[in-house]
């Protein structure tokens, strides 16, 4: 009898490919209504489904939180929260932010508690504020406008240099992956049995015949190349349109 493909037991939602959400820390996104308030620094942690490590703020009304760890920040630091003058690790409405301001963990709509630019070394700059709209400048280069009360912290997520470090093993690479229960290693379905894969099976890992599969197929054997328009390498110059 065959086996479903990795896909197909992925979107079955069992206990192998779930997030192992009971040994995280606690979700580092904005609560409630922002108002404006002070809360000190209380202690920085690590959590193993953040890239970044996070902080623990608590606030004049004894309200805790936990938001993502910036560069420079450290136990007993003062933040401000809705405030107009904000600081490193502040928290603020993008309609408040200076231009020129980096910033990060930016929410998508107004409420949402942070979407954007949450990994970790990254930040975003704020590159024009008007009443309507603010357009900032992600990490991709590519600018994108959010609503001016959209909630962002200022300053950059810690963290830069984990990538810096080589896994040197695959078990290290295996243990990192496994923390937050990620698929790895991954595997063509070319170099799988025909029973694991429409790719699989053959004398090679390489067949004779297109990988394009129609838009219409279905789930097993949609797969691939999905309703590709080319394939192959992309050779010539690439003119960007700015």
């Amino acid at each position: 009898m065959g086996k479903n493909l990795i896909s197909q037991a992925r979107g079955r939602g069992g206990p192998t490919y779930r997030s192992p959400g009971h040994r995280f820390v606690a979700p580092a996104k904005y609560k409630g209504k922002l108002q404006t308030m002070n809360g000190v620094v209380k202690d920085i942690v690590n959590c193993p489904g953040h890239s970044a490590p996070l902080v623990k703020i608590k606030f004049e009304n004894n309200d805790m939180i936990y938001a993502l760890a910036v560069e420079g920040i450290k136990v007993g630091d003062n933040v401000t929260l809705g405030a107009e003058e904000s600081t490193k690790g502040s928290i603020a409405y993008l309609k408040d932010m200076p231009e020129g301001s980096v910033v990060n963990n930016i929410e998508s709509k107004p409420g949402d508690g942070g979407k954007f630019v949450r990994s970790a070394g990254t930040f975003a700059r704020v590159v024009l504020v008007s009443e309507k709209e603010v357009i900032i400048e992600l990490p991709s280069r590519k600018k994108r406008s959010f609503s001016p009360l959209c909630r962002a912290t200022v300053g950059v997520i810690a963290g830069s240099g984990r990538k810096e470090k080589p896994f040197m093993k695959a078990g290290n690479k295996y243990k990192a992956m496994r923390a937050k229960n990620k698929l790895y290693p991954t595997v063509c379905g070319q170099s799988m049995n025909a029973v694991d894969h429409p790719h699989g099976g053959g004398r090679s890992s390489k067949k004779n015949y297109p990988y394009c599969v129609s838009r219409q197929m279905p789930p097993g054997a949609k797969v691939g190349l999905i309703s590709a328009k080319s394939t192959g390498r992309k050779r010539g110059k690439r003119i960007r349109k700015s």
